[in-house]
């Protein structure tokens, strides 16, 4: 059963990777605690639509994110290094953060997941978008199978407090 709206986010451990540091491990309930944010879930670093226009989305408007006060963390079912060589391929900036959820964590517990293994994927992440505000969901977007609408950053960014 997915998250809803009103519910804490899950306290679980993830690799957080920032343009400018080094990989760090992190439970999420530091990370989220005090933050207004939007989380975005995608299927897989370097898969086609995530990599040419989701991600390239968000990192195109982080900066009108951060002027709203929204830190922005973008998550997907693989591990650290994996996350780090596509924030470098993406030309993320420093202070937007991805999350490596390797073993599938994060996206179990927030019931996300989908099973890509007729895709050769294994378990991944729904594509997802959420706001939050102090580690409470305000506002859930799932897409639907092959879809890129309801989690783009225009629509988040339109969704967020001004």
């Amino acid at each position: 059963m997915p998250i809803e709206t009103g519910a804490s986010l899950p306290d679980v451990e993830v690799a957080v990777i920032d343009a400018d540091a080094e990989v760090t491990r992190v439970r999420t309930g530091e990370l989220f605690a005090g933050r207004k944010l939007v989380l975005f879930g995608v299927p897989g670093a370097f898969t086609p639509t995530c990599s040419e226009r989701h991600l390239p989305g968000y990192v195109k408007l982080y900066p009108q994110f951060k002027a709203r006060g929204v830190d922005v963390f973008c998550m997907a079912v693989n591990d650290a290094f994996v996350m780090k060589a596509w924030a470098a391929s993406q030309h993320v900036p420093s202070g937007f953060k991805l999350l490596g959820d390797g073993n599938a964590s994060l996206t179990k517990a927030l019931g996300l997941e989908m099973d890509g293994t007729a895709y050769g994927m294994g378990i991944r992440s729904r594509r997802f978008a959420l706001y939050a505000e102090d580690g409470i969901v305000k506002l859930l977007n799932v897409e639907k199978p092959g879809e890129l609408r309801v989690t783009t950053a225009e629509t988040m960014l339109d969704a967020t407090p001004h």
